[in-house]
């Protein structure tokens, strides 16, 4: 294994933590830089153990523009949660989804299980013991084959072509 994988087992997790570091600092000090960088490689080298197979990013530009829908969709379910949840509760229609998976990496699947739960509105419930499929509570669903259409077309096409 090479010095520098050594020292950075995850080059990519430790830039990131190193930007999260910086972003809730809100401050680029001396003090900071440091501080943040010595959680940025220690971190990473503390949990290499427990990646299973190394992180790599096939398509980066794919990945941002994942990150961008994500975000967007976040945003616009708050308002639509927000409106369900104020208006009847006749009118929910909650309902559970059994989406089948077509990524296979765990980290994929780990992926668009947050994914999922960090939108409002749905949930990832359980994933199978096979991980062909991955079971979804959704607040508000009336066509379930459509929303398992748009899961797979917005989240886990992406990270499909991200992680394979």
């Amino acid at each position: 294994m090479s010095l520098l994988r050594q020292a950075l087992p995850h080059p990519l997790l430790s830039l990131t933590l190193l930007m999260l570091w910086l972003l809730l600092n809100n401050s680029l000090s001396t003090g900071q830089l440091l501080l943040g960088g010595f959680w940025a490689v220690l971190i990473p080298r503390l949990t290499a153990a427990f990646w299973p197979e190394s992180v790599r990013i096939r398509r980066p530009g794919v990945l941002l523009r994942f990150v961008g829908i994500v975000l967007r969709d976040i945003l616009v379910a708050n308002f639509i949660v927000a409106r369900r949840i104020l208006g009847p509760v006749e009118a929910l229609r909650p309902g559970f989804m059994r989406i089948p998976l077509d990524v296979q990496s765990p980290l994929a699947i780990s992926l668009l299980a947050n994914t999922i739960s960090l939108t409002p509105g749905t949930v990832s419930c359980d994933v199978s013991p096979d991980r062909r499929f991955l079971l979804v509570h959704a607040l508000h669903v009336t066509d379930i084959e459509a929303e398992i259409r748009q899961i797979k077309s917005r989240y886990e096409r992406p990270l499909q072509e991200v992680f394979t």
